[in-house]
């Protein structure tokens, strides 16, 4: 018979990592006992009984939601507390009250477990749900990664466990439901990939507006789609796990699907049900496999196999062609199959996963794993340590990194090549900064910063420099950042003096001022700027118009480029106050004028900053004056009348007396008018006094008889 180990069987890596976290905290526990610190973990850190009672035998205590108050009330007391909360996360409103508990009180640690897979459904939970949005999540509703999440869902949200119970509600709807609301929809991390691309069909058939996250963990798919084709090719397939996992229980039931014969084993120590079929099947079973849950230790895997081997012939051969044997100090090359924020995890064509931890993957302390490497990537690193019980070689790659990049380090200096690498740290004297992952001092003389400066400014950032000294006995290179800026600011002066050209504009900024001009930056090489070519106005020093610093327009005039001389101009037609001046005003239109100064023969007003014209002496007033001062003073703000332009000349005439008569006239006018209106009234109402005449009565005319 051929017995097969999954190579991805037993702990993942956010298992492990949960373990970790509990593991190392009964460490310390154990090694100061006098602290008389409880380490609890708030539920099942993973579904395994075996791996339960063992922490539990070195002092962890298991707890339930039910038992904070009492913890949270103890922690209040000052007692000493740790609670790691398991892999699959807990309920928002936990989580929460522990933090508080945690920010209150320095004596009460809480250690979040949770796998950064789960982390992230939880986060998209949060972010696509709330008013008119509805969350939909494929998983076991029961289990608490699923509690978890949906805690974290803020409005509606509905969970379904196969692709049938989502398909028959969603029938069972309006169309209309549907038009009212922005659909989201995620699935448990070790939900089964068959009942997941199910569902994601149908939503892409009926609801093509739907936002869909694949939030099956890569490592559970590559489990999952491992395990389909080992039991595809295999007689017998045995699971190994709880039957509390939900990651363990699709595995059974993809095994089972694929091939004619499988097995769970919740008690590795029990593979009766399995030699049962081996007997019963005889020689129909040749090919065996073997996989098992994320909550499995390894150690679980191998006893499995060696009670399996007892029903073949060639176990030790199997066995040792199954595993390959991983030696301290070896360096080994492995295909990244995950990246979390703290570890890389690794396939090194072994029964054993290779783990190599931030520290140990690069000397910066500010990068990200995942923007440093992905997944397929291929890796070379040293083995620091190998656990066969647990299943993993703890690599380090900074050490190849060091040793093969050295060699770059020296071709460097020898040929006085430019490396870029980022500034890590601020030590005493200087800065280091990581070459090709290579420690490499620059003196605080030679980083560019100004004698004195703050040095942890460079920090994180990427920087080119150039190797001045190796110390090849002690492997240790210096560098300097200010040698490349003198390069580049030699080549950007060579690259300019050979394109400037008279009349050519420029955008600069103000370095320095003196009393006869402006120095402006126009790009690594300085030009300056007259005082004369600041303002068409007289000045004093350039400090009235412009400061260091400001961003200006200008245009060169002439250089020499043997001395390095660049005069610029700043002035142009535009900011000429006359140009100003007649864009804006005509003869005839009323101007608010300042009073500048006064004279025998008038006043001086600015009518545009620059620009001034002459009130008369006999404009001033409607009346005769001695001096302009009976009437103005510096200072004063009036209106005035252009009464005439001189162009050629630049000269302006004002008048205030003018605006007077203009006033004047109009009152008159005005009262004239109301004068005429009033007599108009008058005359109307003599009209309506006067009495009315009644004609005279009519006499009867006497018949011609009467007299």
């Amino acid at each position: 018979m051929n017995i097969r180990v999954a190579s991805r069987a037993g702990f993942c890596f956010g298992v492990r990592r949960a373990t970790g976290l509990l593991e190392a905290e009964l460490d310390k526990t154990a090694a100061h006992p006098e602290d008389g610190r409880k380490v609890c973990v708030l539920g099942r850190i993973i579904h395994n009984d075996r791996y339960m009672d063992w922490v539990k035998s070195r002092g962890a205590i298991e707890i339930g939601r039910e038992d904070l108050p009492a913890l949270i009330e103890a922690a209040d007391r000052g007692e000493p507390v740790t609670v790691v909360i398991r892999a699959h996360g807990e309920i928002r409103s936990v989580v929460q009250a522990l933090e508080a508990c945690a920010a209150r009180n320095p004596s009460f640690r809480l250690l979040d477990g949770t796998c950064p897979y789960v982390s992230k459904v939880r986060a998209i939970a949060g972010e696509n749900s709330g008013e008119k949005k509805l969350f939909i999540l494929l998983g076991n509703a029961h289990h608490p990664e699923v509690e978890g999440i949906l805690s974290c869902a803020k409005g509606e949200s509905l969970v379904f466990p196969d692709a049938e119970s989502l398909e028959a509600w969603w029938n069972s709807k309006e169309p209309s439901f549907f038009c009212e609301k922005q659909i989201s929809f995620a699935a448990q991390t070790t939900q089964n990939l068959t009942e997941w691309k199910k569902s994601i069909n149908f939503i892409g058939k009926v609801y093509t507006n739907a936002s869909i996250f694949d939030t099956i963990c890569s490592v559970t798919e590559q489990r999952q789609n491992e395990t389909a084709k080992l039991a595809g090719e295999s007689d017998l397939m045995i699971v190994i796990g709880s039957p509390d996992s939900s990651n363990s229980q699709k595995l059974y039931e993809i095994g089972a699907a694929a091939c004619p014969r499988a097995v769970f084993l919740k008690d590795p120590s029990d593979t009766s049900a399995a030699a049962e079929l081996i007997r019963a099947a005889g020689h129909e079973i040749q090919n065996i496999s073997i996989t098992a849950g994320a909550s499995t230790p390894f150690s679980s895997i191998q006893e499995v196999y060696q009670a399996m081997n007892e029903q073949t012939e060639n176990f030790a051969e199997l066995l040792e062609s199954s595993f390959k044997t991983l030696n301290t100090g070896e360096i080994v090359e492995g295909v990244i199959t995950a990246i979390t924020p703290n570890e890389i995890h690794l396939d090194l064509g072994a029964k054993t996963t290779g783990v190599i931890t931030r520290e140990k993957a690069t000397d910066d302390p500010q990068a990200k794993l995942e923007d440093l490497f992905k997944v397929g990537d291929t890796v070379r690193a040293k083995v620091v340590k190998v656990s066969d019980i647990d299943g993993i070689a703890t690599l380090d790659k900074t050490r190849v990194d060091a040793e093969s990049n050295w060699d770059k380090i020296v071709a460097a200096y020898e040929n006085g090549e430019t490396l870029t690498g980022k500034i890590t740290e601020a030590v005493n004297g200087g800065v280091i900064i990581n070459l090709n992952s290579v420690r490499v001092f620059i003196p605080a003389s030679l980083t560019g910063v100004p004698k004195d400066g703050d040095l942890t400014t460079l920090v994180g950032t990427e920087q080119k420099v150039k190797i001045i000294e190796i110390k090849t006995e002690k492997k240790r290179a210096y560098a300097s950042i200010r040698a490349v800026l003198r390069e580049e600011r030699k080549a950007r002066e060579e690259a300019f003096w050979n394109n400037i050209q008279e009349g050519m504009e420029f955008d600069g900024e103000i370095k320095s001022l003196t009393d006869f001009g402006a120095f402006v930056d126009l790009g690594g090489v300085d030009g300056m700027v007259h005082t004369s070519e600041l303002s068409w106005r007289r000045i004093r020093r350039p400090s009235d118009v412009v400061s260091v610093g400001d961003k200006i327009h200008v245009y060169v005039k002439g250089f020499d480029r043997e001395r390095g001389r660049i005069s610029l101009g700043y002035k142009t037609e535009e900011m000429n106050p006359w140009y100003i001046f007649t864009n804006k005003y005509q003869e005839g239109d009323t101007a608010e004028v300042k009073i500048v100064s006064l004279m025998p023969f008038g006043a001086f007003a600015e009518i545009v900053p620059g620009c001034d014209g002459l009130i008369h002496i006999s404009q001033i007033a409607d009346h005769k004056i001695m001096k302009p001062d009976e009437v103005l003073a510096v200072g004063d703000v009036v209106n005035a009348k252009i009464t005439a332009i001189d162009r050629e000349h630049h000269k302006v005439s004002l008048s205030i007396r003018e605006l007077l008569r203009e006033a004047a006239e109009a009152a008159a006018e005005a009262e004239e008018a109301a004068e005429e209106v009033e007599a108009a009234e008058e005359a109307d109402a003599v009209e309506d006094a006067a009495p009315v005449e009644e004609p005279a009565p009519e006499t009867a005319e006497a018949p011609a008889d009467a007299e």
